[in-house]
């Protein structure tokens, strides 16, 4: 039987996940786990030379592959990094072999169900694919089974049910609206069929689904008021769910809002959907931009600070424009792999200290340099230091808002700088001084966050012009 590329991103985890749910032993496991996602990002790669054709379930374009190779490269990352990281948590007792292979089957389940989101061409299939990702991440969370991780993992199956339900709601009125003009069945509920008819749907529909499909799809991507899962779950989780939260999920959820996006500004009659995203984005970096002060959990403080990046990108493409769009998907890119490999030294660096209390973490350049420095670096980069990827997407960000609406750039201005003065206060005092707490040894895996790190760091000094003409063309598709 012959597979294309689409086919093997979805089957890889799958399979993978049926043969790591009966895999006890942590070397192995972590093994299969990489080579699975590394497999997967292979699929994926092949994907940019050879596109399989569209059929009326799956789509790959210029858009959705950003997403896929993205996603696919970070989940082969942390799949490295938590190999590492998990031996550690076997070894303390942490997980035991039956949680062991729960957690390594989901994170599969997990990468099945975002592959299968991004890849599909079905609006009803997208859901159950985000839906699908959710539950699995609900369960990661709480995988250590203590009180404070299963009240995070509660807290975001609810908020994530109320989510998901708007969603659905949203997802269901565009179907209604999509009836009239293109017949019930299968057909109302395609990408590629709804598209070229978004002028001919009703626009009272359509203006009500998409403040659903905002509200519920903004749930899962961290977006004010629905927020409030995020840092719960990324302080109690492990710390490889945490990187694929702030890297992954929160993207996927992201692409949802913006193939709507597409749909509904091709009808004239529709209210343009791009003000209240940029409304609803700079309102929750502002929002996060203040939450950063009174943080004492680190992974706290970066849930929160991946809160501020996500409202920031929403704002960039609620904006539009070439500009705004180009800044959006490479603040997209540049904070998915920055945040991880900040995620990456934070979960290396609470095993060595024994904590993630930040009042208890200090001399780490002294006591753990590379990790130490790796977080320097990271922090660095994500409060968009020249001369940095995040700073390139944000100066973008910028210059097209005073361009744009000149009245929006001044918040937007002072979330990035009460960012800066907070990440910064905290970070001085955890990297340098003198050592505190305790010194264990650390067997990190400093790969895939120098990897990251080295990306970032040469996007924001030479874009290959490859690169830039395929990012240019998305924002033109974004419109």
């Amino acid at each position: 039987m012959n597979f294309d590329a689409v086919s093997l991103v979805l089957i890889i985890p799958l399979v993978a996940a049926a043969l790591l749910a009966v895999l006890p032993e942590y070397k192995l496991s972590s093994r299969v786990n990489v080579l699975a996602s590394a497999l997967t990002l292979g699929a994926a790669l092949s994907l940019i030379a050879h596109r399989p054709p569209t059929t009326r379930y799956f789509l790959v374009d210029d858009l959705n592959i950003v997403f896929i190779v993205l996603n696919t490269f970070v989940g082969f990352t942390t799949s490295v990094f938590s190999a590492s990281y998990i031996a550690h948590e076997v070894e303390t007792g942490k997980l035991t072999s039956g949680l062991l292979r729960f957690y390594h089957a989901l994170y599969q389940i997990m990468l099945f169900g975002m592959n299968l989101a991004l890849v599909t061409n079905n609006i009803g299939l997208m859901w159950v694919a985000v839906e699908l990702a959710t539950l699995s991440t609900v369960v990661l969370v709480g995988v250590y089974r203590t009180p404070e991780a299963i009240e995070a993992a509660w807290k975001y199956f609810i908020l994530g049910s109320v989510g998901i339900a708007l969603a659905l709601f949203g997802t269901t009125l565009v179907y209604a609206a999509a009836r009239p003009v293109v017949g019930a069945g299968l057909n109302g509920m395609v990408w590629t069929e709804l598209l070229p008819h978004a002028a001919a749907l009703d626009p009272a529909l359509m203006n009500i689904a998409f403040i659903f499909l905002l509200l519920g799809y903004g749930t899962k991507a961290g977006l004010f008021p629905l927020h409030a899962w995020l840092p719960d779950a990324h302080a109690e989780g492990p710390t490889p769910v945490s990187a694929v939260l702030s890297g992954l999920l929160l993207n996927v959820a992201l692409y949802a809002i913006l193939r709507f996006k597409i749909l509904f500004a091709a009808n004239p009659h529709v209210i343009p959907p791009g003000p209240l995203m940029a409304v609803v984005g700079l309102v929750t970096a502002v929002f996060a931009s203040f939450m950063l002060y009174p943080r004492y959990d680190i992974k706290r403080m970066f849930a929160y600070s991946s809160i501020e990046h996500m409202g920031i990108i929403t704002f960039a493409f609620g904006i539009g424009g070439a500009l705004a769009n180009f800044a959006g998907l490479l603040q997209m890119v540049m904070h998915s792999l920055t945040k991880s490999a900040i995620f990456f030294s934070v979960g290396h660096v609470s095993q060595a200290k024994g904590t993630q209390k930040m009042e208890d973490i200090r001399g780490l350049t002294e006591s753990h340099p590379l990790l130490g420095w790796g977080l320097v670096l990271g922090v660095v980069a994500i409060v968009g230091m020249p001369p940095l990827g995040v700073f390139m997407s944000e100066f973008l960000t910028l210059s097209s808002a005073f361009a744009r609406a000149p009245w929006l750039a001044a918040p937007l201005v002072l979330a990035l700088l009460v960012a800066f003065g907070a990440i910064m206060r905290h970070t001085h005092k955890m990297a340098f001084g003198p050592v505190q707490g305790s010194v264990k040894p650390s067997r990190a895996s400093y790969i895939p966050m120098f990897i990251h790190l080295a990306i970032v760091f040469a996007a924001g000094v030479f874009i290959p012009a490859a690169v830039a003409v395929w990012f240019k063309h998305v924002a033109k598709i974004l419109g």
